[in-house]
């Protein structure tokens, strides 16, 4: 089964979890296998991306995926989510409003051509996109059959709508979105609260625990030290106080 998985290009985390990096961005898309149900992290950037996500993810499972969780709102992380019809859509409360206006998808669209996606690409994955219908305040968990999903609103931080997703197991997997950074520095975009970026991480950290993987929005999987340290420099970088 893990061969399967390498062949298609992902990584298999765990008896349940897995996770892809994609081409271009090195944006991390995630699977999570329940018995019942099967939620991926994360769409892609466009709408054939999304495709081609949708179709490794059903030949790796047999199933179709019935549910999507978008850890933020920029176009890397959401463009993708047309291509999975019939899925359930969650995100932190307020990403749903703000996909859901002609305002919300332009700066999609604008982000997305900007940073060098095909402008067709961009303006059609854009009116398609999917507003989350299932808005998390708090916390919410998904029961996908034989594994209960936590996703916790920790935002705002990197983004204003930052969701990071738990997943127990033999070892436990933390989705941390663009919370977390591997392959680059941490981003703060226009959207971003710098002064409440360390505070989430430490609320990642509480939840996930000393032994998780942690697993960035883009690069390789890290540990809880990682994430540590990655909370102190933003501390430092933003001016917070790291007490």
């Amino acid at each position: 089964m893990d061969v399967q998985w390498e062949e298609a290009g992902w990584e298999r985390l765990t008896g349940r979890v897995g996770r892809r990096r994609l081409p271009v961005w090195d944006c991390t898309v995630g699977l999570v296998v329940g018995d019942d149900s099967v939620l991926l992290v994360d769409p892609g950037s466009s709408v054939p991306e999304g495709a081609r996500v949708r179709a490794e993810a059903e030949r790796l499972t047999g199933r179709h995926v019935t549910h999507i969780a978008f850890t933020h709102g920029h176009f890397d992380h959401v463009l993708g989510g047309s291509a999975f019809t019939g899925a359930e859509f969650h995100g932190a409360v307020g990403l749903d409003k703000v996909l859901s206006t002609p305002t919300g998808r332009e700066e999609l669209r604008h982000s997305a051509t900007t940073q060098g996606l095909d402008a067709a690409e961009a303006a059609e994955a854009a009116d398609l996109v999917v507003a989350p219908g299932h808005p998390v305040s708090g916390e919410r968990t998904l029961d996908l059959g034989a594994v209960q999903v936590l996703l916790a609103n920790l935002g705002p931080a990197h983004s204003q709508h930052d969701l990071a997703v738990f997943v127990p197991g033999e070892r436990e997997v933390v989705f941390c979105g663009d919370l977390v950074e591997e392959s680059g520095e941490p981003q703060a975009g226009s959207d971003a609260v710098p002064g409440q970026w360390p505070a989430a991480l430490d609320r990642l950290l509480s939840l996930g625990g000393d032994d998780a993987l942690y697993v960035p929005g883009h690069g390789a999987v890290v540990d809880a030290d990682f994430v540590r340290a990655q909370r102190d420099t933003l501390a430092t970088r933003f001016g917070v106080s790291k007490a």
